[in-house]
């Protein structure tokens, strides 16, 4: 098997992010964290991966803080696995990738709306605002050198 390569001092906050919720199971299993499911039963009958699998995925999701464990909350003998704020966090990284599939992919096939729970509506696109309010698009946005990172010396 191929070895990953890290990410994880990566220059890049894309790159970091993808150190960790870089591939499909991990996401896969985030999504069904939110939707309530928390034992390694419920994520094995929904995403359908083998074992060895999602035991790992569900390892490094917790080495990382992104899933924290539980005795199980009916006092059985099992553990539930349950989302951090950092988990959470990811919720909106979901939102946008399912709006990005649903306007640029065959939609023939979603069985569910993404609704505001009060209104029963559909939730509105995300989008990127400056901090007074105005919409941003590519052009109106830029990288630059963090002021507080100190530059390394080249010898």
């Amino acid at each position: 098997m191929v070895k990953r390569t890290s990410f994880e001092d990566a220059d890049c906050p894309v790159a970091r992010s993808l150190d960790v919720l870089g591939d499909w199971w991990s996401l896969l299993i985030i999504r069904d964290a939110l939707l309530g499911k928390r034992r390694f039963s419920e994520f094995q009958k929904s995403l359908g991966c083998a074992k060895n699998i999602l035991t790992v995925r569900l390892r490094t999701l917790v080495d990382h803080g992104i899933l924290t464990t539980a005795p199980a909350s009916d006092g059985s003998a099992y553990q539930e696995y349950l989302l951090t704020p950092k988990g959470r966090g990811v919720f909106p990284v979901l939102v946008a990738l399912r709006q990005w599939s649903e306007e640029f992919g065959d939609v023939s096939g979603i069985a569910t709306l993404l609704v505001d729970r009060h209104t029963g509506r559909p939730v509105r696109k995300l989008e990127l605002h400056a901090d007074d309010g105005r919409l941003l698009g590519l052009g109106d946005t830029e990288l630059r050198p963090n002021p507080k990172l100190k530059r390394r010396r080249s010898a």
